[in-house]
């Protein structure tokens, strides 16, 4: 007699003519189990990529935050502290109760402010349109000091209302920038949402997997075939 084995899940039938191991081997890597297993890879392979990418998210919105920080916010407090010292320069450049060298030293003094605020300004982050704005700020305040010396003090006004409506440019670029590193951060973790959304339902399949594997078992039916009626 021999043994045909049917396999209760996948209806696999095996004739056990002879013991054949490699016949066993490609029964197993067939069984359900097997199958299993392969989409408990696939599904953990997905699960990495989907958490490196949110890895990888998470380090780009952390540099956003930074650079909204260092190089908008900080900056923002420059310019303001640049508005102040042309404020200054405005008023004691129309002061009649000053002389000509009590306005001059008012200014030095209020320019040389500015000269270190610069020395700050430059260590960040700057646009091509930030650039272009900051040279022309300082053009400015060059053209200041010259009319200052020649005790031009109508042109030191001007000269300042100029700088004061560049400072407005540079002020916009930097809302332009916080308000667009601030989407992009908001995008970065609306995709950081949707990727946990999508692990936490990858790891309830990969439950399912594991819950499987560990209570079913594939049993098998044994079915005696009569042997073949002998010749002789």
């Amino acid at each position: 007699m021999h043994l045909f084995y049917v396999n209760k899940f996948n209806t696999i039938a095996y004739i056990a003519l002879n013991t054949n191991p490699v016949a066993m081997k490609d029964l197993k890597k067939y069984s359900n189990k097997t199958k299993a297993a392969f989409v408990l890879l696939i599904v953990m392979f997905i699960i990495l990529l989907s958490n490196f990418n949110t890895l990888q998210n998470s380090k780009i919105t952390n540099e956003a935050i930074n650079t909204i920080y260092n190089d908008r916010l900080v900056v923002a407090r420059y310019i303001f502290q640049y508005a102040n010292e042309l404020y200054f320069i405005k008023t004691n450049a129309t002061a009649a109760k000053l002389n000509d060298t009590q306005k001059k030293d008012k200014i030095t003094t209020a320019l040389k402010n500015i000269q270190n605020i610069d020395q700050l300004y430059v260590k960040t982050v700057l646009t091509p349109k930030e650039k272009i704005s900051l040279v022309a700020f300082l053009a400015s305040c060059s053209t200041i000091n010259k009319e200052a010396l020649n005790n031009n003090w109508n042109k030191v006004n001007y000269s300042s209302n100029k700088a004061l409506q560049t400072l407005e440019q540079l002020s916009q670029i930097q809302s332009n920038e916080g308000k667009s590193k601030l989407t992009n951060s908001n995008t970065l973790h609306n995709d950081n949402n949707l990727l946990g959304q999508l692990q936490i339902a990858l790891l309830v399949i990969l439950g399912g997997i594991t819950f499987y594997l560990l209570m079913v078992k594939e049993n098998k039916i044994s079915i005696r075939i009569p042997e073949p009626l002998s010749m002789n």
